[in-house]
């Protein structure tokens, strides 16, 4: 046994991190990471701990600051945090709440019938990972303030006025030794203040970015609740009837909301939630919903004549075509899975739901006969089209059957098959293509050239896809399927590089293919393996130097670096660049700058995907006019 005691594994070197320490020895356990998405998480806490007062029927108005000093502020009028001493740990209970894991009201104490926050770690996660904290508290009589550094307080709590109001103020500057960023997105943040003002009816969030000259403000209140979350993911598309479908129901601890509306899209969207929580992966509500809303309608259909008795009956698919919908449950005791809390396992709601379509959606179509007929029919042209797209499946799969080869003639493969190791570069134009193919890594980057505008799924059905020259050769050469024969296990690639010109053809192709990725094959997006290829814009040219920049920023960095007299080119297009400048600017793994596509909000991602590439030209054009400043290097 060797006898090097640096190698010695003994009782020494176990470690016990308690509290605060754990929190900031491993932030990402606790908010996914310390970029700007953990950044937003912890103010997102702080949030749910209003909205949960909102939920148990204290709080009607929530403030949130982001402050010039990149402090933010979170102000409710619920009740305000208990400032008595608590009973066994012999402190003020906030500073329990926010210096002590896993405590909180939320774990049957009486204070919370029905809340998100189950493991009690957000305020103290928050208090952990900042600077500073403070928290100001009104119960009714008194104004209370007590200070927190890095987790610990330093201050006692104090009494600071008097006040009849109540509530609780918490403001907190996150910790510069943490975080990688402090650049909040207004958006990101507005998009999820909405996402609760939606799910909260008559709640009213505030959120004021004072980070500018002038201040930024937006209220937001909806008092049609879900029914107003649906119309307002549909306000991009055609709804195919005017009124929202709203059904809800209880049992026991348990109740059920759920919005629904067709539109004259070809993709279903349906968003769910348990206490105020996206389960993004869905759970027993979804299940209960999906199951219900099939039968309900192959019923209604077979009672009134729709369908004959030899007629097939409606698969899922077919009946949530088009189909916007939003489920809403809340549960005294949710069970999810996993520690992200993203899909629901409570065997009970999926009861609930089942029997809350089935007898209340029945009920609505027998009574909106013009409605259920719209339904039916987009159900049934639907099928259809989905029978068209499986002879056209088994068609192409005939026919690749009997070619010697099934991958595309113009790929050029790489020797590793091992998707771990290996990349495919979808690179528009066969003479970019060809300087790519030259001057790849053969071993693990394969290069699939395309040419022209491929067909834009956005409005299109699944069967228009089968036999497309422009989107088959992707498919195939990813090898994984797509659709509902997707299976990521099969592909073939594990990075996919979308490689296009810096200019309008180019960002059009990007558009197309990643609108393709996100509506046939979104396991590709959800699991971070599509990626976009930032070629440069720039080369700089000095006697023997040569650089390049990606950026306007870049490139007077450079010409301040090279002096006078440096020659500067323009990159109109990839294939002004030879092999060697291609594989050092844009392919070479230790030079090169790719950027992964990420979906952190599908409700956004939708949006955009249907606003660019949708029928209606009017949220195109708002869109442009909002964003145009913010465009550059945008060739016409």
């Amino acid at each position: 046994m060797p006898e090097n005691k640096k190698n010695t594994y003994d009782e020494t070197q176990i470690q016990v991190l308690e509290g605060m320490e754990a929190v900031r020895k491993r932030p990402g356990m606790y908010i996914g990471s310390t970029e700007q998405r953990g950044l937003h998480h912890v103010v997102y806490e702080i949030v749910d701990n209003a909205i949960d007062e909102a939920l148990a029927g204290y709080c009607d108005l929530i403030t949130v600051e982001i402050n010039a000093d990149n402090t933010v502020s979170v102000t409710d009028n619920g009740r305000g945090i208990p400032v008595g001493i608590h009973p066994k740990l012999g402190i003020p209970a906030v500073e329990v709440v926010f210096t002590v894991l896993h405590s909180g009201g939320k774990f049957g104490g009486g204070g919370y019938k029905v809340a998100g926050g189950l493991h009690g770690v957000g305020a103290g996660v928050v208090n952990a990972l900042s600077e500073h904290l403070e928290v100001e508290i009104c119960n009714g009589e008194k104004v209370f303030k007590q200070r927190f550094e890095r987790g610990k307080a330093v201050s006692q709590l104090m009494v600071i006025g008097e006040t009849e109001k109540t509530g609780t103020k918490v403001t907190f500057l996150p910790d510069y030794q943490i975080f990688e960023t402090f650049d909040y997105d207004y958006d990101t943040v507005l998009s999820r203040l909405r996402e609760q003002a939606f799910l909260n009816a008559g709640l009213k969030i505030v959120l004021q970015d004072k980070r500018g000259q002038e201040p930024v403000v937006k209220e937001l209140c909806y008092e049609g609740g879900i029914s107003s979350f649906v119309g307002y993911i549909n306000r991009n598309r055609e709804a195919l009837h005017k009124d929202v479908i709203f059904v809800s129901g209880e049992k026991d601890d348990s109740m059920v909301e759920i919005a629904m509306q067709y539109n004259d899209s070809y993709v279903e969207n349906i968003v769910s939630f348990c206490n105020n929580i996206n389960t993004t992966e869905g759970g027993t509500h979804e299940t209960g919903f999906k199951t219900a809303l099939t039968r309900v309608l192959n019923d209604y259909s077979k009672s009134n004549g729709i369908l004959k008795e030899n007629d097939k009956n409606l698969s899922g698919e077919d009946v949530r075509e088009g189909l916007t919908a939003v489920i809403s449950v809340k549960v005294l005791e949710p069970q999810f899975e996993g520690q992200t809390k993203t899909k629901l396992g409570n065997s009970e709601v999926r009861g609930l739901v089942e029997s809350t379509i089935g007898e209340k959606l029945q009920a609505f179509l027998e009574e909106n006969p013009s409605v259920a007929k719209t339904i039916v029919e987009k159900a049934m042209t639907a099928s259809r089209a989905r029978d068209a797209a499986k002879r056209a499946r088994e068609l192409t799969r005939r026919k690749s059957a009997l070619e010697s080869s099934a991958l595309p003639g113009k790929l050029a493969d790489c020797s590793d098959k091992d998707s771990v190791n290996t990349e495919i570069y979808i690179v528009e134009g066969d003479s970019a293509g060809g300087s790519a193919k030259q001057g790849r890594d053969r071993a693990y980057q394969a290069i699939l050239p395309l040419w022209g505008k491929m067909l834009n799924v956005e409005k299109a059905r699944i069967d228009k896809v089968y036999g497309n020259e422009k989107l088959m050769p992707v498919i195939t050469a990813l090898g994984a399927g797509f659709g509902e024969d997707f299976d990521v296990s099969k592909l073939r690639y594990g990075k996919i590089i979308i490689m296009a010109d810096a200019d309008v053809d180019g960002a059009h192709i990007r558009k197309l293919l990643l609108t393709f990725f996100f509506r046939f094959m979104r396991p590709l997006v959800e699991n971070g393996n599509i990626y976009i290829a930032q070629p440069p814009l720039y080369k700089i040219e000095k006697g023997k130097t040569v650089k390049y920049a990606y950026n306007d920023k870049e490139l007077t960095d450079l010409q301040e670096e090279v002096g006078q007299g440096a020659k500067i080119q323009r990159y109109k297009g990839l294939g002004e660049m030879n092999p060697v400048q291609l594989w050092e600017t844009t392919m070479n793994p230790e030079t090169r700058t790719i950027l992964k596509v990420e979906m952190e909000d599908a409700v956004a991602a939708d949006e955009i995907f249907t606003i660019l590439m949708g029928d209606k030209v009017e949220p195109r054009r708002e869109f442009i006019e909002e964003n145009a400043k913010n465009v550059s290097n945008l060739d016409i």
